[in-house]
C-alpha cells in the first residue's frame, strides 16, 4: 500500500539527504545537486519534479538509488550513470568512450551563436566528440549545413546516435592528417572546435582521469598538437572574412594566440574568457586572399 503523500516526500527527501551526505564525503563537487539528479533518474522524473510527486515511490526505488548513490561516491561520472549530459539547449546520449561535455564550452557556443553568418551557411565542428557544438549550432541555425568530424570509433557512435533525425553529417575524420577534406577549401563560414588540449602529464579529477577518453583529452606535452593543425585546417578551409574559435587549456591561451598570430593568415586574433573568468578560448578571422 502507498504512503500518504507528505510521508512519501518525506522520506524521499531523507534519501537525497542521505545521499548528497555520502557524495559529499566522498569528494563529489556537487553533491547534493548529484544526488537529485540520480534520484530524479531512478524515479523517471525531471530533477525539478522529483519532491512534487506526491506519490509513493515504487519497492525497489531505495535499492536502486542506493546502488547508483554508491557507483557515484566511487566516482563514476554522472553523466555516465544517467547516460545523458547537457549541452546549451540539448541533452546528449553520453557513456564511456566519449568526451563528456562540459559547461565551459557553452562560452564557445555562445560566442559562435553571435557571428553573422550568410544564408546557408557551411559550419564545421572539429574534435566533435558526441556532437555538442555541432548539435547545438544546428539546432539554432536550421539553415546551416553542419559537419562534425572526429577520428575516435567510440565518439563517432554517440555522435552519430545523437544527431539521427537532424541536418548534422558526422564525418569520420583525422583533424591532424596533412589536406583533409580538401573540397572544403575556402567554403566554411564558421569553424569550431573543442579539441584535446590538456598538456600530458597534469593532474585530474578521478572521474576525468579514469572515464573520459585520454584520446580526447591530451594534447601532447605542451597540449598544443592538436591545436597547431587545426589552426593550419582553418586557414585553409575558411572564407576570406569568416571565423573560427578554439578551445584551449587554461594555461596555453598566450601559444594558442601565437599560433594563429604565426599562421600569417589570420586577424582580430582574441583570446576569451569563460563565466568564470578562466581564459578557455581563442578566436580568429580569415584575411583575404592574394
Amino acid at each position: 500500500m502507498s504512503r500518504p503523500a507528505g510521508e512519501a516526500v518525506r522520506a524521499l527527501r531523507q534519501a537525497v539527504e542521505d545521499a548528497a551526505a555520502k557524495l559529499a564525503d566522498a569528494g563529489v563537487g556537487s553533491p547534493r545537486i548529484d544526488a537529485e539528479l540520480l534520484a530524479a533518474h531512478v524515479a523517471g522524473v525531471e530533477r525539478g519534479r522529483l519532491m512534487l510527486t506526491g506519490t509513493d515511490l515504487d519497492d525497489g526505488f531505495q535499492r536502486r538509488y542506493d546502488e547508483i548513490v554508491a557507483a557515484r561516491a566511487r566516482r563514476l561520472p554522472l553523466q555516465h550513470l544517467i547516460g545523458t549530459a547537457a549541452f546549451g539547449p540539448l541533452t546528449l546520449a553520453v557513456g564511456p568512450g566519449v568526451f563528456i561535455p562540459r559547461p565551459e564550452t557553452e562560452a564557445l557556443l555562445e560566442w559562435a551563436l553571435g557571428q553573422q553568418l550568410p544564408p546557408g551557411p557551411v559550419i564545421v565542428d572539429l574534435c566533435t566528440g558526441a556532437g555538442a557544438l555541432a548539435l547545438a549550432l544546428s539546432a539554432l541555425r536550421s539553415d546551416a549545413r553542419v559537419l562534425a568530424l572526429d577520428d575516435s570509433p567510440e565518439a563517432l557512435e554517440f555522435a552519430r546516435r545523437n544527431a539521427a533525425g537532424t541536418r548534422v553529417e558526422v564525418v569520420a575524420a583525422d583533424v591532424t592528417r596533412p589536406g583533409l577534406l580538401p573540397e572544403l577549401d575556402g567554403r566554411v563560414d564558421l569553424l569550431v572546435s573543442n579539441p584535446p588540449y590538456i598538456p600530458v602529464g597534469v593532474e585530474l579529477e578521478p572521474e576525468v582521469a579514469e572515464h573520459d577518453p585520454a584520446h580526447a583529452l591530451f594534447g601532447g606535452p605542451d597540449g598544443m598538437a592538436v591545436i597547431g593543425p587545426i589552426v593550419g585546417l582553418a586557414a585553409r578551409w575558411l572564407r576570406d572574412g569568416a571565423s573560427c574559435g578554439i578551445e584551449h587549456d587554461d594555461t596555453t591561451a598566450e601559444r594558442t594566440v601565437a599560433t594563429f598570430t604565426d599562421d600569417g593568415n589570420f586577424s582580430d586574433v582574441t583570446s576569451r574568457r569563460d563565466l568564470a573568468g578562466r581564459p578557455r578560448f581563442v578566436t580568429a578571422t580569415r584575411v583575404g586572399r592574394s
